[in-house]
């Protein structure tokens, strides 16, 4: 992709995730994920419903009348968003690839962080680490980030999400909100995401491709695994092939959305042709 191709395509992301996140998720987004923790910001007179477990009681006891603290939401976070970049993501059927909803999510989660002035970071995975951006604030920064999600050439075509969440781990020290968008076809990573999720507040955003989800009957197929890019002949008539391959879709689904819930983060499922808005706005709602 030349550079005149690559802005076009970064100036056509950034109108429309911005004017999603302008619009929709901005006040959402702040809503549903509040600031880090709370600081101390004046000494008031009580007033009729104010929670008593705030009373000052040395400015209390001197005054011969109830003050209370008055605390302040710490409001500045940091985002991650931690994207799969292996060679399942450039699989499509209908109008994009997997990859294209991953850039699209990321940059209308990026766009409003940078409306709530929260610092965005960035890591790109396939079976290590492909890129590491550190989080800081600015609309350039964030028009980076969209960049390296458009035309990053991945060393690796293969998964591995608990190098990505060990990674993360060791990178970030403070509390952060974490998306990590992927197939998830991949395991192996239980016990890393348990860890990482006790530090930060982790979702994982499942993209998928609906024909990925079972073999349709075509006769025998010559079929290219993504991550392997080894050559397959496959009988699609067969049950036993169709029936076993979605036994493995479906355990690989599952093992996802077992390991996320149980360590405490969210879970999301955007097919690639459908409204990805409707699913980060309900998200969002129900957490907020």
């Amino acid at each position: 992709m030349d550079t005149k191709e690559l802005l076009k395509k970064v100036r056509k992301i950034e109108i429309k995730t911005r004017r999603l996140s302008d619009h929709i998720f901005g006040g959402e987004y702040h809503s549903t994920f509040k600031g880090r923790g709370m600081t101390f910001s004046e000494v008031r007179q009580y007033q009729f419903g104010d929670d008593v477990r705030n009373i000052d009681w040395n400015v209390t006891a001197r005054y011969n009348e109830p003050y209370i603290k008055v605390f302040e939401e710490e409001r500045e976070l940091t985002m991650m968003l931690v994207a799969d970049v292996s060679g399942s993501e450039f699989f499509g059927t209908d109008q994009q690839f997997k990859s294209e909803i991953v850039t699209e999510v990321a940059a209308t989660l990026a766009f409003s962080a940078l409306q709530n002035n929260d610092k965005i970071g960035l890591i790109l995975f396939s079976d290590e680490i492909e890129l590491y951006i550190p989080p800081k604030k600015g609309k350039s920064h964030v028009l980076r980030i969209i960049r390296e999600l458009l035309e990053f050439k991945p060393k690796s075509k293969k998964t591995d999400v608990s190098q990505a969440l060990k990674f993360l781990s060791g990178v970030m020290k403070k509390k952060a909100i974490v998306f990590v968008l992927s197939d998830f076809i991949a395991d192996g990573y239980r016990d890393t995401m348990k860890i990482a999720a006790k530090r930060h507040d982790i979702t994982g955003i499942r993209i998928y491709d609906k024909r990925e989800e079972e073999i349709p009957s075509l006769g025998v197929v010559q079929m290219e695994d993504e991550e392997t890019g080894e050559l397959l002949l496959v009988n699609t008539t067969s049950k036993k092939v169709r029936s076993n391959y979605s036994k493995y879709y479906q355990e690989r689904v599952n093992y996802y959305k077992e390991s996320f819930t149980r360590s405490g983060a969210g879970v999301i499922d955007v097919r690639t042709d459908e409204s990805y808005v409707k699913k980060l706005l309900g998200y969002f709602k129900r957490r907020g």
